[in-house]
């Protein structure tokens, strides 16, 4: 029997209990296809529509809802009816008039039944996901009293009193994926790669060894701690990636991530993460202290001194004495260099890197500079490699100043002035602009950007006139450069060819000498220097500089020749015979003993490989003697193959090959047998002219 027509207010408590038995268990053949509940108890938040409901209406209802609840959702709210309003709402059962918000819909079979919850929301917006076909839909609220018990087709889950969560679950749970409050769940390993979107993800794990509950930031903070006192600073930078993730308003997870990036070296990256910290928590002593202890690493003494002496907190005795020990060799090496005292520059600016700012760029550029000013062009370019990398650094790094000037700028600065001496006009000039860029203000920096136009427009019109052998016009366009620029070697190399194609050959070695003396391997102009000498016939000191060239081009055969050349000439200007000496040639065959007697007669120096076309060592050193031949021309070479010459081998008692001797005007001063490469090119050279 039906109540449906009565208020809710007007049934007992076993009146409703019977009608929702009806609604949900009854099995007679010619029921409605839906039956509708009127539950209007003060207790439950179901409210009735209207008294009036047509209970033959049959439904069919697909529900769509795109927020995080499920399909089917009505919300709970307590809004008051309106009977001649017909429009849907997003959850609601439509095409019915005046029904109950909850809906039985029967399977068609009789005998069976299924019985899945719905849980209904307010959403107002549309959903995709399709409701079972066959459902019973019970009511929410205390609608029983306590003890009843419920009878068939009523069955319900225990409610906790923990809230519980409709969330977009990955499985297909029916209507959403339901987690009760409070609890967890384990879904894998921690994910290093990637943030959490939301501290309600519950995610579990084990990185480094060490366990890690996702849920709670503290936990993984905790675990990235012991990560970092391992020394296991990698592992430790994910952990607190992760936990900044999870709360990235805690600036005490961004100070302990900057703690890791130190101990990875990427200091940079750990000053923007202390100053992170400090925005986001300006009271924080102890990322104020890191960040101090930062600077005071980058040479940044203001800047160290603002966070290590916090108002309120006592500095860390150590860092300020690190801290003050670093400044007075800073200003030590700053009134150095104003009074260009490049040797007391270089001692203090390393002193300041030794005492704590071992990660100062300026300090090491400092360096290269000194050691371009004292001519030590090559250990200023080697500097170079050496400069730590700090791109790209903060906001308050790139507004310092080192040596009145901006920190970055600075850089550049000295980079120019390596690059122009090295001749590399074009690359001082960009790195010039860029220093200018940085800070325009600043006079040293103006100037040595106009310096560096004007020595480059210089070489290049000098280069320009000696290609059209206007060659006195082209001294004068390099004397202008020179006149800028006093310490540019390859201007002064350039000028000593133009004084050499004039025959003022003085001149010339004059500016070979001024460049040697900046760039003491300065090739160029060393060979300048002994074609000059060769001219005005000072052959002693020619062959001294072919020599030095001759052992760093070994296979430049123009240095070669000139240097025989010179190595005849020296020995005619004191009286020695010449006669019958070549440059170059082959190593020559010895076919028998009188050949062998003339050719260690000649005078001069000749070397006399003893071997055998069997012997494996003979075979294997045999082209470096041929080598050897092209590369120290003024003396000669010989061969002899002790089985076809046996009589010359008799007669030098050769029994072991390869042997190698060495005659100087026709008697032997050295014997060597199966000597090594190195071995070999030593006793020839000691030999050699």
């Amino acid at each position: 029997m039906s109540h449906s027509g009565k208020p809710i207010g007007d049934l007992g408590i076993d009146a409703l209990t019977d009608q929702l038995r009806d609604s949900l268990c009854s099995l007679e053949a010619n029921k409605p296809d839906f039956r509708e509940l009127d539950l209007g108890s003060p207790v439950s938040p179901l409210r009735t529509r209207g008294l009036n409901t047509t209970a033959t209406t049959t439904t069919t209802t697909t529900t769509t809802s795109s927020s995080s609840s499920s399909s089917g959702s009505v919300s709970g709210s307590r809004n008051v009816h309106n009977p001649g309003h017909k429009s849907s709402h997003s959850g609601e059962l439509s095409n019915s008039t005046e029904t109950s918000p909850t809906t039985s819909i029967r399977n068609p079979k009789q005998g069976t039944s299924r019985s899945d919850p719905l849980i209904y929301s307010g959403g107002g917006s549309q959903s995709s996901v399709n409701s079972p076909a066959h459902v019973n839909v019970l009511p929410t609220g205390n609608i029983c009293p306590s003890g009843r018990i419920l009878k068939t087709g009523m069955a319900m889950s225990n409610r906790s009193t923990k809230t519980d969560v409709l969330g977009s679950g990955t499985g297909n749970y029916g209507h959403g994926s339901i987690m009760r409050g409070g609890g967890t769940t384990k879904s894998g390993n921690l994910d290093a790669g990637n943030s959490m979107g939301s501290s309600a993800s519950p995610v579990r794990g084990n990185v480094g060894g060490a366990r890690v509950g996702g849920v709670d930031p503290e936990e993984v903070k905790r675990a990235g701690n012991e990560m970092y006192k391992k020394g296991h600073f990698g592992e430790a930078l994910v952990l607190y990636d992760r936990a900044i993730a999870l709360a990235p308003g805690n600036a005490a997870y961004r100070s302990n991530r900057a703690a890791a990036l130190m101990g990875l070296g990427r200091v940079a990256e750990a000053v923007r993460e202390c100053e992170e910290a400090v925005r986001l928590d300006p009271n924080y002593w102890r990322a104020h202290q890191r960040l101090g202890s930062l600077f005071v690493r980058l040479g940044q003494v203001e800047n160290a001194r603002k966070h290590l002496c916090f108002p309120g907190h006592h500095p860390d005795p150590s860092e300020l004495q690190k801290l003050q020990l670093v400044e007075k060799h800073l200003i030590k090496c700053s009134d150095a260099r104003k009074v260009n005292d490049w040797k007391n520059a270089l001692r203090e600016g390393e002193a300041a890197i030794a005492a704590g700012a071992d990660y100062c760029p300026q300090l090491f550029m400092c360096r290269a500079e000194a050691l371009l000013k004292l001519h030590q062009l090559e250990d200023a370019e080697s500097c170079l490699s050496n400069i730590p990398k700090l791109e790209p650094c903060s906001s308050s790094c790139s507004q310092s100043r080192f040596f009145g000037m901006l920190s970055e700028a600075y850089i550049f600065l000295v980079r120019a002035q390596i690059e122009m001496t090295m001749g590399r006009f074009e690359n001082a000039l960009t790195v010039a602009e860029k220093a200018g860029q940085i800070d325009p203000r600043n006079v040293e920096v103006a100037v040595l950007l106009h310096n560096v136009r004007l020595v480059a427009r210089a070489r290049t019109r000098g280069n320009e006139l000696f290609k059209s052998e206007r060659y006195t016009e082209a001294c004068s366009a390099y004397g202008e450069g020179l006149r800028i620029d006093p310490s540019n070697p390859v201007l002064y190399c350039n000028r000593a060819a133009c004084w050499f194609k004039l025959g003022l050959w003085d001149r010339s070695i004059d500016d070979c000498n001024q460049a040697l003396g900046i760039q003491p391997n300065y090739a160029k102009a060393l060979l300048r220097r002994a074609a000059s000498n060769s001219k005005l016939e000072r052959w002693a000191d020619a062959v001294r500089d072919y020599e030095v060239l001759r052992r760093e081009l070994p296979d430049d055969s123009e240095v070669a020749e000139s240097l025989f050349h010179a190595q005849v000439a020296l020995k005619k200007s004191r009286g020695e015979e010449v006669y019958n000496m070549k440059f170059g040639g082959e190593v020559e065959e010895v076919l028998g003993f009188e050949q062998f007697r003339a050719a260690i007669s000649l005078p001069g120096v000749s070397v006399v490989h003893f071997k055998s076309a069997s012997n494996l060592h003979c075979k294997q050193i045999s082209p470096f003697v041929d080598t050897l031949c092209g590369r120290y021309p003024s003396i000669n070479f010989l061969k002899v193959d002790i089985d076809n010459n046996p009589a010359v081998a008799n007669a030098e008692n050769v029994r072991i090959v390869p042997t190698f001797k060495i005659y100087k005007n026709g008697s032997r001063v050295k014997e060597i047998v199966c000597p090594s490469h190195d071995m070999l090119e030593h006793s020839v050279r000691h030999y050699s002219f």
